[in-house]
């Protein structure tokens, strides 16, 4: 970009992103419409977890990169929703639940025996691309929380329908994150346009949120490819 597009029109790259997010990846695809086996299904929320442990960690680095303590003021909330104030609370707690829920035993969540190397590999470049590059791209980088409410809420409906066997305490994750996720993504957004006002830092914005949705595809790439084994 020769110029620095107008807010609107920077809104509206970003948006158009949209179809490269990991809702159209053939796994998701046969996720949602319950042709995964039990196996598969616990294969993907095991991996998952590795993810979920990531997100702390990636939001502390975005934090430590941060010269302006308002942005940081904002940031640092997300921190207590992944880890709580106790084992018994947050996003990684539900997470547990939900592996719990669809038969999986706690104990080997935690010793992260089934994540899958492409998985670990994706997870680890996403939390290394947050510690080494501007703030402002981490943050651009999370804008995929735009697109994930109406994800999450389809695949609790479809689960709902085509899994009855998952135990229904496992979808507390989704149902607390999906309301969060969309306030979450709103600011988000709104840090984006407000501090990405050059064409450089526009274009880095948005090539950092393509950046993200390579890293979600290439996780279920991995997902998918254990599954078929």
């Amino acid at each position: 970009m020769a110029q620095a597009l107008t807010r609107e029109r920077f809104a509206a790259r970003l948006y158009d992103l949209r179809g490269r997010y990991w809702d159209s990846h053939p796994f998701h695809q046969r996720l949602h419409s319950g042709g995964c086996t039990p196996p598969e299904l616990r294969r993907w929320v095991a991996n998952r977890w590795y993810y979920q442990l990531c997100l702390t960690r990636k939001n502390a680095a975005i934090i430590a990169n941060c010269p302006l303590p308002e942005v940081r003021r904002v940031w640092v909330e997300r921190l207590g929703q992944q880890d709580g104030t106790s084992d018994t609370e947050g996003g990684l707690a539900d997470w547990l639940v939900l592996a719990e829920a669809v038969g999986l035993d706690r104990a080997e969540v935690l010793d992260e025996r089934h994540v899958a190397r492409g998985v670990r590999f994706a997870v680890d470049g996403y939390l290394h691309f947050c510690r080494t590059r501007p703030w402002t791209e981490g943050v651009a980088a999370a804008l995929t929380e735009m697109f994930s409410p109406d994800h999450m809420a389809a695949r609790v409906t479809a689960w709902r329908r085509h899994y009855e066997w998952i135990d229904r305490a496992g979808y507390a994750y989704f149902e607390r994150r999906i309301p969060v996720a969309r306030q979450d993504s709103a600011r988000t957004l709104e840090l984006v346009l407000d501090h990405c006002v050059t064409a450089e830092q526009q274009q880095a914005a948005i090539a950092a949120l393509a950046f993200k949705c390579e890293v979600l595809h290439a996780m279920l790439d991995a997902v998918d490819y254990g599954a078929a084994r």
